[in-house]
């Protein structure tokens, strides 16, 4: 089977076609994509890059309806709608991939992918807020997770990588990019995670603050007379690495600025090394230990400073990295050094895998779609 992968970013549209092999025979980035009604690029896309028997689309919120890969039909981006509000940089693009992607193949079978999907697992006690019960329940408040689609792609391609089974490995795995998350993998399901409700908590991120104190939240508003709306924008776009460093919050930035001797850059790496660290640790408690611990994404794959680092303060749980070999990684990568305790690998983030994976399994016969709750 065929299949088109359709990855809607805040401002980007990533498509790539994989053949029955799962080998990439055309990809693309539409920069600066305007969403809903802007079919031009797509179409030219599909003008040439071969038939398609069925799309994948990569939606960050499922909300609590949606508990797997589930067939697109009128419904779905009604619902994925009315839920924006969980994820509203991401969702409202999903929706508009979805669309225009109907709108230009058809009949061509189409299966949404949710990036929550992978943390539906996590007990009740990892998942539920300690919020009056009736909240809860009213609202839908819990820990849904997210970068579910590289999770599940690292640790399954992580566990090939050491020649060990998925089943047997106590896993954590560490998605580094713009966005940033752990996850703790335990016999192939996620046990715990670093993000909540919203995108924002976890780990420091290029402009996210991670997981803040409430009450610091509250001061501002009540105190500080900044608006809602304000408060929101710096949460999301003004925080994390770019608040402490002054720079674009792009790590590459703050790694030169830090090399360059600035105070501020310097800070910065040491605050988003620090929650990294602590964060790691904190998923070792889910699993009972750590076998393997995976890097992903940008700043996983790239950043040999962040890895040497997080690896150097995370000595006591048996992480050791082989400095020659780490700093050469940028691809799937054993990068532990010799006869260490822990292993770890560099493993390139491929969410378009994961999803075609999902795409097949749905659709092939006998394949059972997700059933809203």
């Amino acid at each position: 089977m065929r299949v088109l992968v359709v990855n809607a970013g805040s401002s980007s549209l990533k498509l790539t076609r994989l053949d029955a092999a799962g080998a990439v025979t055309a990809a693309t980035t539409v920069e600066r994509w305007q969403g809903t009604g802007h079919l031009e690029p797509l179409a030219e896309f599909l003008a040439g890059c071969g038939p398609v028997d069925a799309v994948g689309h990569r939606v960050v919120h499922g909300g609590s309806r949606h508990t797997g890969p589930t067939v697109v039909d009128t419904l779905l981006p009604v619902y994925l709608s009315s839920i924006s509000h969980l994820a509203p940089i991401h969702n409202p693009r999903a929706v508009a991939g979805i669309e225009a992607t109907g709108e230009l193949l058809g009949d061509v079978p189409a299966v949404a992918c949710f990036d929550t999907t992978f943390h539906t697992t996590l007990p009740p006690a990892a998942r539920t807020y300690a919020l009056p019960r009736e909240w809860n329940a009213r609202w839908d408040l819990r820990r849904y997770g997210f970068h579910g689609l590289s999770h599940a792609h690292a640790a399954r391609r992580g566990a090939e990588l050491v020649g060990r089974p998925l089943d047997d490995l106590r896993i954590v795995s560490c998605h580094l990019g713009a966005g940033a998350s752990l996850a703790a993998v335990l016999g192939g399901v996620s046990v715990d995670t670093t993000m909540g409700f919203t995108p924002l908590a976890g780990l420091v991120m290029n402009t996210r603050p991670g997981t803040l104190d409430p009450g610091l939240l509250l001061w501002p508003l009540a105190h500080g007379r900044v608006p809602e709306p304000e408060l929101a924008d710096v949460l999301d776009h003004h925080s994390g690495l770019k608040g402490l460093s002054g720079t674009s919050g792009d790590l590459r930035d703050v790694l030169a600025g830090r090399a360059a001797g600035d105070p501020d850059c310097a800070l910065a790496f040491d605050v988003y090394v620090h929650r990294l660290v602590r964060e790691i640790a904190g998923m070792t408690a889910a699993t009972g230990g750590l076998d393997l611990l995976v890097m992903t994404g940008g700043v996983g794959e790239h950043a040999w400073q962040v890895r040497e680092a997080a690896g150097d303060a995370l000595a006591h749980l048996g992480v050791a990295l082989d400095p020659g070999r780490n700093r050469a990684a940028d691809a799937d990568a054993d990068v532990g050094a010799a006869g260490a305790a822990v292993r770890t690998v560099v493993v390139t983030a491929r969410e378009d895998l994961e999803i075609r994976r999902q795409v097949l399994e749905l659709l092939a016969p006998g394949g059972r779609p997700d059933r809203p709750r």
